[in-house]
This record gives structure tokens, sequence and C-alpha cells, in this order.
């Protein structure tokens, strides 16, 4: 996964006065790769106990967001800048969050779970998802959303509770569409989902010229920088948000369906070491990795292909971007840990 997109990010850029993202992407991974051994090699059970002070320390650097530390960038203020390099906050929350959740429902210790408890799941969710909604940043706010659910339900929610929540849910965003409170471009973005071909050439364009270049891939693709719509800059930001677009271009149907099987064989793989997991919290890990992950793959590529609203969430070990990278990197590392420890009392 990695090597492949070294060579779309290449691909993309090549041409652009974004040739460096390559050489730079493949920093970040490397960057990722020791991470992700180093956190392999610390018991995840003393990382659940670091987990309270990294989640204030996670608050603390959403809300340095809005200070003079914060810095702006497409369209949001998202990130925190140290010399040339900028650290995004929210990725590095949403792997904090993953170990909250797991030491939270964890030491509930498997009983049925009181409205008290959820209430409890949801602020501690809820208030780093309402610092970054204020960025505004509605697509990493979103990926949240998928730790909170698989804690509930590996936690011991029953029916009737999650029927309460969905239907509370429903209302809240029922709400807030009908209030109007969205951000423009967020209206827009609902709109063009709704109406794709209502405005080709302002809200819609994105999404039309990513099912041109899906489509124009064929079977094989037209090959490794030789796609017209990337390399003719139709698509925008094909080397972040829209690079299975991209990558679809070049390397058709077949290319696209390699990399579905990759993520595949990552998930099913993640999910048989939660399933071997020594411990509750373990298998609470790796199970809200590979909710997040899911929900990423899965949001990413449907607005490719017309299916879900454009969000600003990246494609994992694919789009460019460190925060994305090392976030996936620390998640994966800590997977290992949990297998590596299966056998240890």
């Amino acid at each position: 996964m990695c090597a492949i997109s070294l060579v779309e990010v290449r691909s993309t850029t090549v041409h652009t006065k974004f040739a460096s993202f390559g050489s730079r992407q493949l920093f970040w991974f490397g960057t990722g790769f020791v991470l992700m051994f180093v956190f392999s090699k610390i018991d995840y059970h003393r990382i659940i106990d670091w987990a309270p002070w990294a989640y204030a320390f996670g608050l603390l650097s959403l809300a340095a967001i809005f200070t003079p530390l914060g810095h702006d960038a497409l369209g949001g203020r998202r990130w925190i800048k140290a010399g040339p390099l900028m650290f995004q906050p929210s990725e590095f929350v949403k792997f904090v969050l993953l170990l909250i959740v797991a030491r939270y429902f964890a030491n509930l210790g498997g009983r049925y779970l009181t409205w008290k408890d959820i209430l409890k799941a949801l602020a501690l969710v809820g208030i780093p998802m309402l610092l970054v909604v204020k960025q505004p940043d509605l697509g990493t706010t979103l990926t949240y959303t998928p730790i909170l659910l698989a804690g509930l339900f590996l936690g011991g929610i029953n029916f009737r509770q999650s029927a309460i929540l969905i239907v509370c849910g429903m209302a809240l965003v029922g709400g807030v569409l009908a209030s109007g409170k969205l951000a423009s471009y967020q209206k827009g973005r609902i709109n063009t989902f709704l109406n794709p071909d209502t405005d080709p050439r302002g809200k819609g364009y994105q999404v039309k010229q990513s099912l041109i270049a899906v489509g124009s891939g064929g079977i094989w693709g037209k090959g490794t920088e030789k796609g017209s719509q990337t390399q003719g800059y139709f698509l925008p930001i094909p080397y972040t948000d829209f690079i299975f677009a991209a990558f679809s271009e070049e390397h058709g149907f077949v290319g696209a369906a390699v990399v579905l099987l990759l993520y595949f064989l990552i998930l099913m793989r993640l999910i048989q070491n939660a399933q071997t997991a020594a411990d509750l919290p373990g298998a609470l890990i790796i199970m809200g990795i590979v909710a997040v992950l899911t929900f990423q793959i899965a949001v990413n590529v449907g607005m490719v292909i017309g299916f879900m609203p454009v969000t600003g969430i990246p494609l994992p070990l694919m789009s460019y971007g460190g925060s994305s990278v090392l976030f996936t990197f620390l998640a994966l590392g800590v997977a290992m840990n949990v297998r590596m420890r299966r056998f240890v009392n």
C-alpha cells in the first residue's frame, strides 16, 4: 500500500509545484514505520494507562488551534505550524480516542451499560468533536463517530438503548439541517450529492471530474502519469482526497480492485487479531481501529464515485499527508502490540 501511494503521489504531482510531495510522503512513511515498531514493543496496557494524559494533551492541542499557534490552510484552521512541518492535532486525537474509549469500556468490566455510562462515553468523544467542528473540519469529526460506536457495541449496549440513540441522532442531524447553520460549502456538498447535475462547473465540479477520471480508466487504465483528467489538472487535489480517482484512471478497474483487496486483507487480519486478543482492552482497541479505517475507506471511495457527499476524509495509507499517515501507523503498531501479547497473562 505504501509503494502504491508513493507511485501515485509522485504521478499526480510530478509536473506541478507540489513535486516534492513524493519525497515528503516517503519521509512520513519512514517515520511511521519507526513509530509503528516502537509502539509494538511497549506493552499496550502501559499505553492505555497513559491515555488520560494523552487525552488532556489532545484537548489542549485542539484548543491551541484557535490561538496564534494555529495555521490557516484549505479553508480551515486545522494545523499547528512548527517550522517547515505542520501538525494536525485532530489526527492525533483520533489515535488517543482509540485508547481512551477502550480504557473506559474495559474499566466497566463488561457489565450492561447504564444511561450514565453511555452519557459519559458521549461526553468523552463529544468534547473533542465539538472542538474539531469549530475548526471547521466535518470530515475528521465524522471519523470519531465509528470509534464511539465500536466501543458502545462491544461495551454492552442493548437494543433499546441503541434504538433511542439512533432516533436521537437522526433528530439531531435533521435539526442541524433544518436550522440552516451549516456552512455554505457544506450545504453545497449536500445539494450536489442529492442533485449532482445541477452545477457541474461549480459545486459539482469535483465529483463530475472524479467520475470522468474513474470511468475513463477502463479495465486496465491509461498508465502512470498518463491520465488525462489527472495530468490535465481537471481533477482537484488528486494527491489527497481524490487519490483513488487518480489511481483508478491510471490503473483501471483491475488496479482499483487490487487496492480494495489489499484493504480487505488488512481489515480481516485486524479482526482476526481482535478475536485472539488476550483481554477486552486489546479487543476494543483493535475493533476501534477496524471501525475507523473501514469508515474512512468506505467514505473516501464512495465520495470519488458519487455514492457519498464530498468530505475531507483521507484514504488510509494512500492519501498524501503526514498526520494521517502517522495515525494509521500508530494504530497498526498498537494492533501488532496486542497480537504479540495474545498469550501473555
